[in-house]
């Protein structure tokens, strides 16, 4: 199979009388709003296409996998159609899960079995992930949805497709304003998007109302605050401070996480100057993803 879609034209090809569904399917990003809405959008067709019965397994490295090998190699009870979910919520299945991964996609390459669709979902994978062979081995047998991360300069654009879809609008400033607001949190943003929706008509909507709906839902958080300075914002992170300084988180707490990534700044430049392999001590530090990307 191996092949890579986006959900939207995926679910437009499975959401006609005639759709067959593929063995394998495979969900990976970081936001867990869009991960959570793909995966649910193919659970309803899948119903809808017969797949009345369902398995919904959580993985990591300590899980015992011969679960997923009963789970879709077992014949139904009642003849149903079966849908499996494999939420793999680190993105590390340790040697036993890599096998039973690698034993799936053996299995969807073969076709799989008639009566069966597998939906695995995990965490967009690092690169030396990526490339092992359990995770090579799913790229290559199942359809895959790559999730986008949405950036926070993307967010406007976001919130106000998502206003369309409700068949509603507002402009540039105010969807600015949403995203200020929201601090970059897209299930924050989401709730505020239905929750105009609920309150106001079609058509576009009146900044001030928007103001009167909108909370403050901004999370501040020291996760944020670390980002914000790494990225070099100055506004952003005298934001999260005030923030942090208003919610009541402890001073020498906040105090720790600064030092404490100013220390492994300082280390990880040492060991570059030395000649080490950044990318090595990156996965040591346990630095990945987007915090990666403002490390370095």
């Amino acid at each position: 199979m191996g092949r890579t879609t986006d959900i939207d034209h995926l679910l437009g090809q499975l959401d006609r009388p005639d759709a067959a569904f593929d063995p394998l399917y495979l969900i990976s990003g970081d936001e867990a709003l869009l991960v959570t809405e793909a995966a649910d959008g193919l659970r309803a067709l899948a119903r809808q296409a017969g797949f009345t019965e369902r398995t919904s397994l959580v993985m990591d490295a300590r899980s015992d996998w011969t679960e997923l090998g009963g789970a879709t190699r077992n014949i139904s009870l009642f003849g149903d159609r079966r849908l499996v979910e494999v939420r793999l919520l680190s993105g590390k299945p340790g040697k036993a899960g890599a096998d039973a991964l690698q034993a799936l996609a053996a299995e969807a390459n073969k076709g799989g079995a008639d009566d069966t669709v597998t939906v695995v979902t995990l965490p967009r994978l690092d690169k030396t992930t990526r490339a092992s062979k359990w995770a090579s081995a799913l790229w290559q047998a199942a359809t895959v949805v790559e999730i986008p991360t949405i950036s926070r300069t993307e967010l406007p654009r976001w919130i106000g497709q998502r206003l369309a879809r409700q068949k509603q609008s507002a402009d540039a400033d105010t969807l600015n304003w949403i995203v200020e607001r929201v601090e970059g949190n897209l299930l924050a943003a989401h709730q505020e998007i239905m929750k105009l929706g609920l309150l106001y008509p079609q058509g576009q909507l009146n900044a001030d109302d928007v103001r009167q709906a909108v909370l403050n839902v901004a999370r501040y958080d020291l996760f944020g605050l670390r980002d914000a300075m790494l990225a070099g914002d100055p506004r952003r992170t005298q934001t999260i401070l005030a923030g942090l300084r208003a919610e009541g988180e402890a001073l020498p707490l906040v105090l720790w996480a600064i030092g404490e990534e100013v220390r492994v700044l300082a280390r990880l430049a040492q060991a570059r100057a030395q000649g080490h392999n950044l990318s090595n001590l990156m996965r040591e530090y346990r630095i990945f993803g987007a915090r990666e990307a403002l490390v370095r």
